[in-house]
């Protein structure tokens, strides 16, 4: 069901974009010999990248504190690689498939090998799930999450994300244990358009109400 959405939403607290001009782009870039010569991400030169530039914001093993920035750990590498590289405009391009100031700003910095390495630790991380909160909105959530809305041709969650949100490596993401508010904002922005780097979802929070959107974020965070 859900392109998740990555690293930073809103405003930057503790990190701002001159610290990271002032961290140095040849301490940023670094990457190992062996991960330049093959490609291969290296998690290692990863967290060290995430310790100096996103654990402000989503933490230093990617358990965010926030539900405004989202929890990284444990999420599928090539997705979140995936969402930094959407973070760029791309040449030729008027804007970035995800516009977000905050980490446009961060990706500019980043080489394609720095992505991958960064998404190769937050990946290697354990998750500290979230907890649902609002009880009273979960059947419904169950329902749309297992089941979908068939009246409004949206299809059950769990067909792309799997029955227990855990996702599809390569393909879509985990959603099991991810703030609600996330969540909710996450379908809300693909719904309205601001949120441009999955057609698939795009098309399918436009056939969700609010209620909807809100049920299944809910039973998403509860997810084991």
């Amino acid at each position: 069901m859900m392109g998740m959405n990555f690293m930073k939403t809103g405003t930057i607290r503790a990190f701002t974009l001159a610290g990271l001009a002032a961290f140095g782009a040849t301490a940023l870039l670094a990457t190992s010999p062996a991960a330049a010569q093959t490609g291969k991400a290296d998690a290692a030169k990863g967290q060290q990248i995430a310790s100096q530039v996103c654990a402000a914001c989503h933490g230093a093993d990617g358990n965010s504190a926030s539900p405004a920035n989202p929890k990284l750990a444990g999420q599928h590498a090539d997705y979140l690689y995936k969402q930094l590289q959407n973070f760029k405009t791309k040449q030729g391009a008027k804007e970035a498939e995800r516009a977000n100031a905050v980490m446009a700003g961060f990706a500019a910095q980043l080489s394609d090998q720095d992505m991958r390495n960064v998404a190769a630790h937050y990946a290697s991380q354990k998750l500290k799930p979230a907890a649902a909160k609002n009880k009273d909105v979960i059947e419904l959530g169950q329902k749309i999450f297992r089941g979908g809305v068939a009246q409004k041709n949206v299809p059950a969650c769990a067909g792309c994300h799997s029955p227990n949100g855990a996702g599809i490596p390569a393909q879509y993401p985990r959603l099991a244990g991810q703030f609600s508010e996330y969540t909710e904002a996450q379908l809300v922005a693909f719904r309205q358009g601001a949120r441009k780097n999955s057609e698939q979802m795009t098309a399918i929070a436009a056939r969700l109400s609010d209620v909807e959107i809100k049920a299944v974020s809910e039973y998403i965070a509860g997810l084991r």
